[in-house]
């Protein structure tokens, strides 16, 4: 009997040398080829995103100005001769008229020239009169030809010199006179004091400002626009006002912008006159520009933040609720409105944009709408409802116990 041992033959003696070779090979081959394959890539993360409804509203400027009320023409009026003051006979806040004292200064050496003129002019008189005197007599003796005429000439000459002298000693008096009267300040129009800026017992030259007087009539609002601004505000454009303390408002007109901006602030000061009746002098108010034309009108609006630059243009994020996804909506963007910028050409009313982190969204982007957190009033309520279900189960545990 052949031993079976002998007879078999393995199973790997059944394919040729060759053909285990090759086989080894592929499965090596696919081995290496799948190590060095790119995983999968990671599914993108489904953000949550804010969203705002679009609708229309009123459009204003959007800037507002702190302003206040100053008077058309504000003197500061001081002394047009120097000295010390020793009287001041207003007090901050008076009404003054026309004339009325407002301060003086010492007028002794001012006096005391006035009479040295008031002298020139005397002896300037005395000596006029002697050599017209002269000029007289000898005529006289002209005429009975005693003396020759290049005589009578020369007393004609010192006659002329004489008046001209006293002309002069009478000018002089004149000025001193002057001189004298200037030594009290007097108000120029009826007004207001609004500023006191030397006090009795100061040494003022001339010129000085000493009180300041707000007069009567027209009344301005003034306020500062910064540089950025002050092309949206021009001579003639109507501007709404204002009170700080009522409702009380008033409308007015651009009357003046300045030419030049505040060497320190460097903001442009821009000047309203009022129609009808003006707010008090001193009086805080606001004031709101009006763009021409636009005031008030309906336009859509958005947060700038809402906002991205997409090539050569601006574009929103419109969301999909059908598809929970994002898609990217070119839109015309005309002017801002304070934080907000106004869109003419793009939304309509009813959409829904992405008003936050559009530069980290993509086209067609799963997102989801972001929901605040509950409120504290809320999230207290709910460890008391937790609660009750708690002690609710026990109670339903134990009563079979007790059915028993």
């Amino acid at each position: 009997m052949r031993n079976k041992s002998r007879d078999a033959v393995p199973a790997s003696a059944a394919w040729p040398r060759g053909a285990r070779l090759w086989g080894v090979g592929l499965l090596a081959a696919a081995a290496f080829l799948g190590g060095c394959s790119k995983p999968p890539p990671a599914e993108e993360p489904v953000r949550a995103v804010k969203l705002l409804t679009v609708g229309e509203s009123a459009y204003g400027s959007g800037y507002e100005y702190a302003a206040d009320v100053r008077p058309r023409v504000e003197a500061r009026l001081g002394f047009r001769v120097a000295g010390k003051i020793t009287r001041r006979a207003v007090e901050l806040g008076q009404r003054v008229q026309a004339g009325q004292l407002l301060a003086q200064v010492d007028a002794t050496d001012y006096q005391l020239a006035a009479d040295a003129a008031r002298a020139q002019v005397s002896s300037a008189t005395t000596q006029r009169d002697l050599a017209a005197a002269d000029l007289k007599r000898f005529q006289g003796l002209r005429d009975q030809g005693f003396i020759s005429a290049a005589e009578i000439e020369r007393r004609t000459a010192q006659l002329k010199a004489a008046q001209a002298t006293l002309d002069q000693a009478r000018a002089q008096l004149s000025s001193q006179g002057h001189q004298a009267g200037y030594t009290q300040l007097l108000a120029d129009a009826p007004g207001v004091v609004t500023g006191i800026e030397a006090e009795v017992g100061q040494v003022v030259s001339a010129g000085t400002p000493v009180v300041r007087v707000a007069q009567d009539g027209p009344r301005d609002v003034v306020f500062a626009v910064p540089e950025d601004r002050v092309a949206g505000v021009r001579a003639g454009q109507v501007v709404d006002v204002r009170a700080w303390a009522s409702d009380v408002r008033w409308t007015g007109t651009v009357r003046e912008v300045a030419a030049s901006a505040d060497p320190v602030t460097r903001t442009f000061t821009v000047k309203v006159a009022l129609a009808g009746d003006a707010p008090p002098l001193g009086a805080t108010v606001y004031v709101l520009p009006r763009q021409s034309g636009a005031q008030g009108a309906p336009v859509i609006k958005l947060p700038t933040s809402a906002l991205r630059q997409a090539g050569q243009g601006s574009a929103v994020w419109v969301f999909d609720a059908a598809s929970g996804t994002v898609q990217s909506q070119p839109v015309e963007v005309a002017t801002a409105d304070g934080n907000e910028v106004v869109i003419t050409a793009g939304l309509k009313p009813g959409m829904q944009v992405v008003a936050t982190g559009v530069h980290v969204l993509s086209p067609g982007q799963k997102v989801s709408v972001y929901k605040p957190n509950m409120p504290p009033a809320q999230a207290g309520q709910a460890p008391a409802a937790m609660n009750s279900e708690a002690a609710s189960a026990p109670a339903a545990a134990a009563s079979p116990a007790a059915s028993r």
